[in-house]
């Protein structure tokens, strides 16, 4: 790399990173036992937090080159922020992996086929909700006409990495016919749903699961039009002005008046949706919009906890444990949202299960956005080592609360041939088939 090269990198860094936000970090090495890919890389301290911001801070001030192994070390980050909670300094390191992958996306030569990918992802599929249901459309034609059937027969898959085969047989079945939602009991609390992406198209099923929930605890449910992907995904890859432009429409689709809450069931769109404000900090107007949408989130394991909903599976007859569920915490939820204790209060509180806790649910499963699909051979080392705690605790049934999660989950069940006795739910799902039957009732 050339001196011209290096300091334009350096002079990035400058602009995008923090400083103050990088002299947070003490080093005390609290985050280290935290973080997934440090523990899955035989304790190599560039694959930790403390490592990485030590590196944020050397490229910044000029103290190292920029070059393949720093770049490395920050693109094997999940971004699961397990580190968070575990730092007694507060350090934000969310925030400081964001702005780094920013800096360097801002300078970096993208190849042809990387540019036509991201304005493909970004600027139409996860910024045009109708795109998106045309896509999904696509893959419930490929899975009902048959055609699926003949690609496994000829073996084209077998063209494809390990990985992508796997989460080939892992796409969920589209639910066979729309069907009518259960009407709502008494109303008691107005809340806005924000229906996401990936849960609006793919997961339809769980977000219809998820008005009936919050219809029988007297929710009168809104689905603002025009809203969209959340800006997650653009915004843990760099992308921070695509996010900020879909955050905006979505502060703008959302009328914040006479409604108590803004719901989501989506661990990963949650955490981001919550931190909103951030994105705007040097636009007041917007700033102060987006303080008001926070201060209405929140996530559907949490509403339905504090609307009643563990006391109506209570009310359910006693019977003797048929399944043993476990959880696998969706790591935005808990370690951005530090929401933990619900989902499993939940799971306890269903009497024909036994719940057993999952050795090491705090950690990443692996699948972190797109992380599956860009680092396969790290996501599938998290994954290996979560289903041998799967099959140690003899789960039949594994339950998240984010849709990457559940993808990824349902990949290790096939990848370890369980499929046959061991299934992966969203809480939702689960929680209305054991109060309403799988098919709501109906």
């Amino acid at each position: 790399m050339s001196n011209a090269q290096a300091e334009l990198i350096r002079q990035s860094f400058v602009t995008h990173v923090d400083e103050n936000r990088l002299m947070d970090c003490m080093r005390c090495g609290f985050c280290l036992p935290a973080c997934p890919t440090y523990i899955h890389s035989d304790y190599d301290e560039t694959q930790s937090p403390r490592g990485r911001i030590a590196l944020m801070k050397a490229v910044r001030d000029g103290v190292v080159e920029w070059d393949g192994s720093i770049e490395e070390a920050f693109d094997l980050c999940l971004g699961c922020r397990a580190c968070e909670p575990a730092c007694p300094a507060g350090v934000q390191y969310g925030t400081l992996i964001e702005e780094t992958r920013e800096a360097v996306l801002s300078v970096k030569s993208l190849s042809l086929k990387e540019k036509a990918v991201r304005k493909g992802a970004f600027d139409h599929l996860f910024a045009d909700q109708r795109k998106m249901k045309t896509a999904v459309k696509l893959v419930t034609f490929y899975q009902k006409s048959g055609l699926q059937k003949v690609v496994r027969k000829v073996g084209f898959m077998e063209l494809f990495p390990p990985f992508m085969k796997d989460m080939e047989k892992s796409l969920p079945t589209p639910p066979k016919k729309r069907r009518e939602q259960l009407p709502p009991t008494e109303k008691k609390t107005t809340v806005a749903f924000f229906s996401g992406c990936l849960m609006d198209t793919i997961f339809q099923e769980t977000n219809r699961n998820t008005i009936d929930l919050l219809n029988l605890l007297g929710c009168e449910v809104i689905i603002p039009k025009g809203q969209q992907c959340c800006g997650a995904l653009q915004g843990h890859s760099g992308e921070m002005e695509r996010a900020r432009r879909n955050a905006k429409v979505n502060l703008e689709a959302f009328d914040l008046d006479g409604i108590d809450y803004i719901v989501n069931n989506a661990g990963g769109c949650g955490a981001f949706l919550s931190e909103y404000d951030r994105l705007f900090d040097r636009d007041t107007e917007l700033h102060v919009l987006a303080r008001r949408f926070v201060e209405k989130q929140i996530d559907i394991s949490s509403l339905l906890v504090k609307l009643g909903i563990v006391e109506e599976l209570l009310k359910q007859p006693k019977t003797e444990a048929t399944e043993i569920v476990t959880y696998q915490d969706s790591c935005h939820l808990r370690n951005v949202n530090r929401v933990k204790d619900e989902p499993r209060d939940m799971l306890k509180a269903v009497s024909n299960s036994l719940f057993v806790e999952l050795p090491d649910a705090h950690l990443c499963c692996g699948s972190a956005g797109v992380y599956n699909l860009l680092q396969p051979e790290m996501a599938s080392r998290i994954l290996g080592s979560k289903m041998e705690e799967v099959k140690r605790i003899q789960a039949t049934t594994i339950i998240t609360t984010n849709p990457g999660c559940l993808l990824q989950m349902k990949v290790g069940v096939e990848r370890e041939g369980l499929s046959g006795a061991t299934r992966a739910m969203h809480v939702v799902d689960f929680i209305h088939e054991k109060l309403m039957g799988s098919n709501g009732g109906k």
